[in-house]
């Protein structure tokens, strides 16, 4: 029995030397991932941070009021539009002419009067069967459809004046869009001083003074500005 034990243990030792031995002798193989699979992984990474949520889109608004008194003016028009972040149009919403009483009318600045005359507003304010307050249900409806509470800015041109009149007629509306602005009058001004062939070079507008016609008009002018100034 001993004879065969020392005849086993030789036969293991053997077997085990010739595996380390063959261990040893194997090339270790290293596999390095291709530049196209690294950068399509990269691509991936990166478009997974992409704004392309509702947290990241532009709420577009642009209002037609009596004057530019938020204290004895009053709301006549106001219409939506929802972009993402690219100035994309997500949603078109309400374009809403609010009725008003002819002593609010008679009341307007002499620059309204002539304007909505020409374009026909006055006459559709008085035909309006929507008020204030199903205007601002409208809209607020709208608004909690397409983007999230407290996330998305409000933009337009001179916008903090239609923040003005939102805020006194259209509380509901205001609370649930973000505190800060993107008001493209900013960037227009900043161009004439420091970007001037870009101001020059800037998407002419057609000034009918209508609520939805005015917003498609700051979204092309950021899109100019964008591609000229931001590149």
């Amino acid at each position: 029995f001993a004879a065969v034990a020392l005849r086993r243990a030789a036969v293991l030792s053997l077997l085990s030397c010739s595996r380390v031995a063959s261990l040893r002798a194997a090339p270790t193989v290293i596999r390095v991932p291709s530049l196209p699979y690294l950068q399509s992984i990269q691509t991936r990474r990166f478009c997974s941070t992409m704004p392309t949520d509702k947290a990241n889109r532009i709420v577009w608004v642009d209002c037609e009021m009596t004057g530019l008194e938020v204290e004895k003016q009053t709301l006549v028009e106001i219409a939506v539009i929802v972009t993402d972040a690219e100035l994309n149009i997500v949603a078109e919403g309400p374009d809403i002419v609010i009725h008003q009483d002819e002593e609010t009318l008679s009341n307007m600045n002499s620059w309204c009067k002539e304007t909505f005359a020409k374009n026909g507003l006055t006459e559709r304010i008085r035909m309006s069967t929507v008020g204030m307050a199903e205007a601002e249900n409208q809209v607020l409806a709208f608004l909690m459809e397409h983007v999230i509470r407290d996330k998305s800015p409000l933009a337009g041109n001179t916008i903090y004046m239609d923040r003005l009149f939102i805020r006194k007629y259209m509380p509901r509306v205001d609370n649930y869009l973000h505190y800060r602005l993107i008001d493209v009058s900013t960037i227009k001004e900043l161009s004439r001083r420091w970007y001037p062939s870009a101001l020059e070079s800037a998407p002419a507008k057609q000034m009918t003074h209508r609520a939805l016609d005015d917003i498609r008009e700051s979204i092309a002018e950021l899109k100019h500005y964008r591609a000229s100034v931001f590149k």
